[in-house]
């Protein structure tokens, strides 16, 4: 019995080596060699980077030097106007008005230790009493010097016993687009308040007439900051905080900054002259972009095309024609015409300028010394310039302004009247005009209510005056 098991047990262990045997030799050869897979995942792919860190202070940029030197030379103004309007219901029923005070807030920007606070227009336009209280809560009474309404820059003063904290006028046309800065002011009447946000864009125009150049930040701004200041991580002021874009009036993301090199140049020229001496350059034209270079036959679509050339301007003393392309001004590009605009609001007349111009396709330099405006626009009338020693001598006058170019609303009104292209506008409100500044300044200080009386001679030479309301 014990045999037969062992012979089983052989025969059993010899089948299992035959076969392991016939599997290796036979089998295992012929299998593929097998390969690891990788899984391929849906998770992001990291891939290596310089890990090194920089000074936490370079990449963070810290606020507190340029806050705290900025927010004792920003004040709260208060501009007291008084107003007449219907108060009881009896007012409203018999249209009486009443005189009553209207109280307005901004703020304002000490630029001097000697108290002269640059602030907007808007801010104190038809004040009786402007008061100004100091980040240490000290009150003064504050005078008006002047205004510039088209910049909507004002200058006023206070009499202080001390010297006062103040803000240095920084380098506006060096501020670069993504450079962090802070607003000072003023909003809901709720003092020295700090924001911060960065420069989004340069010479921005609101009027949708070119007549504007600000500084666009994201920097918080609401009502009660106009008249504040815009400061660079320096502390430098770089701008005068002015509008907000928004359907509400309170800040939705966009605000806008008078440059601090145009604000610099208004109070200048406000303290030396007692108004504003704008230098032209005396050209006429658009920006270029696809449309306008296509319509004038160039493959440039950024600069200033010059489509006419005032006469009697520096541009024209200096050569430049219609055709022309103004690239450059000093060193500042010029791309659209508040580029240009902006730029010659910081200059004087007699002040030379450095034109770079493409012409026939060749960049050409061409030195320019503005001169002071010729032509000014006179309410219902339209365009007049300085008259010429001839167009003075045809009137037998010795003073007056030519009409050079009506207003089409009223050209008709005028042509009834005997007044055609030029003839002469001799006096504003009984002011004799011999240039357009006298034109320009009988218009500024008339009273509001006061009506706009026009001298006028006709073309049978006889003086005419005329009322308008």
């Amino acid at each position: 019995m014990m045999k037969k098991i062992l012979s089983l047990v052989g025969v059993s262990v010899l089948g299992g080596l035959l076969t392991l045997g016939g599997y290796k030799l036979f089998i295992e050869k012929q299998q593929p060699e097998q390969l690891a897979v990788e899984q391929v995942s849906d998770l992001p792919v990291y891939v290596p980077t310089n890990t090194t860190l920089n000074n936490s202070a370079e990449i963070t940029p810290n606020f507190v030097e340029a806050a705290e030197k900025s927010l004792d030379a920003v004040v709260h103004v208060k501009n007291t106007a008084i107003v007449s309007a219907p108060i009881t219901m009896g007012d409203y029923f018999f249209g009486r008005s009443q005189p009553r005070a209207q109280v307005g807030t901004g703020s304002g920007v000490i630029i001097s230790p000697t108290g002269y606070i640059v602030t907007n227009n808007h801010v104190i336009q038809n004040a009786n009493e402007i008061s100004i209280t100091l980040n240490n809560n000290k009150t003064y009474m504050a005078e008006l010097v002047g205004t510039d309404e088209a910049t909507d820059i004002a200058l006023i003063k206070i009499e202080a016993d001390e010297d006062l904290p103040f803000l240095a006028f920084g380098d506006s046309d060096s501020a670069k687009i993504g450079e962090w800065v802070l607003a000072v002011g003023n909003p809901f009447n709720l003092n020295s308040t700090v924001t911060a946000g960065i420069i989004s864009a340069k010479s921005r125009d609101l009027s949708g007439r070119n007549t504007q150049s600000f500084i666009q930040t994201d920097a918080a701004v609401n009502p009660g900051n106009s008249g504040g200041a815009l400061v660079n991580t320096n502390g430098d002021l770089i701008g005068i905080n002015t509008a907000i874009s928004s359907r509400d009036g309170s800040y939705i993301g966009y605000s806008f900054a008078v440059p601090s090199n145009i604000a610099r140049k208004i109070v200048n020229d406000i303290m030396e002259y007692g108004n504003v001496q704008n230098g032209i350059l005396g050209v006429v034209g658009s920006a270029l972009n696809s449309q306008t270079a296509e319509q004038i036959g160039t493959d440039m679509t950024e600069g200033f095309y010059v489509s006419d050339v005032t006469e009697d301007t520096g541009a024209e003393k200096a050569g430049i024609k219609s055709g022309d392309i103004i690239k450059k001004i000093d060193n500042v590009e010029i791309n659209k015409f508040s580029d240009l605009a902006g730029y010659l609001k910081t200059k004087s007349p007699n002040d030379e300028v450095i034109v770079t111009i493409v012409r026939d396709g060749n960049e050409e330099i061409v030195p320019v010394t503005l001169l002071k405006p010729s032509q000014t626009v006179i309410e219902t009338i339209g365009m007049v310039k300085n008259a010429t020693k001839s167009d003075l001598k045809k009137y037998d006058t010795d003073y007056g302004l030519k009409i050079y170019e009506f207003d089409e609303r009223y050209e008709a009104y005028w042509n009834r009247e005997g007044i055609e292209e030029g003839s002469l506008v001799t006096r504003i409100n009984g002011k004799k005009l011999y240039s357009v500044d006298d034109a320009q300044n009988a218009i500024k200080t008339r009273n509001m209510n006061e009506p706009l009386q026009i001298e006028v001679i006709n073309k049978q030479g006889e003086k005419v005056v005329y009322n308008f309301r």
